[in-house]
């Protein structure tokens, strides 16, 4: 059996480069990966910036929340291979007519930044890409704003929790996909899980042909998904 699982780089490759740098999403386009999740956030001047956490104390130099920096101030500390935190623009230009995959996550369940989704969304419109971006969030409100603003998209929500009745709640909230931290039986809504390193638990979920698995480490993912 083939399976037909897609798999994406959590915040790149972080096995190999920091976690959402410029380096890693480089190396993994350039080896051919599915996709791409990463996750943003705005700087004190509105620009939209890849980054896990809300604060840049455990993945740069710096310290503090991104929220206080502007953009020229948030550049002058970098990753741990000297990069400079990326914009979202320039990972936009990166993956520019490349057949890649992005999952675009909005930081917005601990920090709100106001307007994010209004101006992220015009920015991945610009952007010449061959796949639509799915955009997710912890957040529904977010994602609620999100499709207010274009319900064309493709919109995911991210939880751990176990849902009751994920198909319904999927079609309640005009949601395209779920991604979620386990595995459910769902039927018609897009399943992307993460965050999954164990063979094993790549094994099962590409024989139950997820539609992603969100992974660390996407060159052993590969050669599990080729051996299933």
């Amino acid at each position: 059996m083939t399976s037909n699982s897609l798999i994406y780089g959590h915040r790149g490759v972080p096995v190999k480069f920091p976690e959402n740098s410029l380096a890693g999403f480089a190396y993994a386009i350039g080896h051919q990966i599915d996709g791409l999740e990463f996750d943003v956030h705005l700087t004190k001047d509105r620009i939209p910036v890849i980054m896990h956490d809300e604060e840049i104390n455990r993945t740069t130099d710096g310290m503090g929340r991104i929220a206080d920096y502007t953009y020229a101030e948030l550049r002058q500390f970098t990753l741990a291979n000297g990069e400079p935190v990326p914009s979202l623009k320039e990972l936009l230009d990166l993956v520019s007519g490349e057949p890649v995959h992005l999952n675009l996550e909005f930081k917005t369940d601990k920090h709100y930044y106001q307007g994010i989704e209004r101006i992220v969304l015009q920015l991945v419109q610009q952007a010449d890409l061959v796949y639509p971006v799915v955009f997710s969030s912890f957040n529904l409100r977010s994602l609620e704003r999100s499709h207010a603003i274009d319900p064309r998209q493709k919109y995911a929500f991210l939880t751990s929790a176990k849902l009751g009745d994920p198909e319904g709640f999927a079609v309640a909230e005009h949601l395209e996909g779920l991604h979620l931290e386990h595995y459910q039986d769902v039927q018609h809504v897009s399943e992307r899980v993460w965050t999954v390193d164990d063979p094993d638990d790549l094994r099962d979920l590409f024989s139950k042909q997820v539609s992603a698995v969100i992974t660390d480490n996407f060159e052993l993912a590969r050669e599990v998904r080729a051996a299933v």
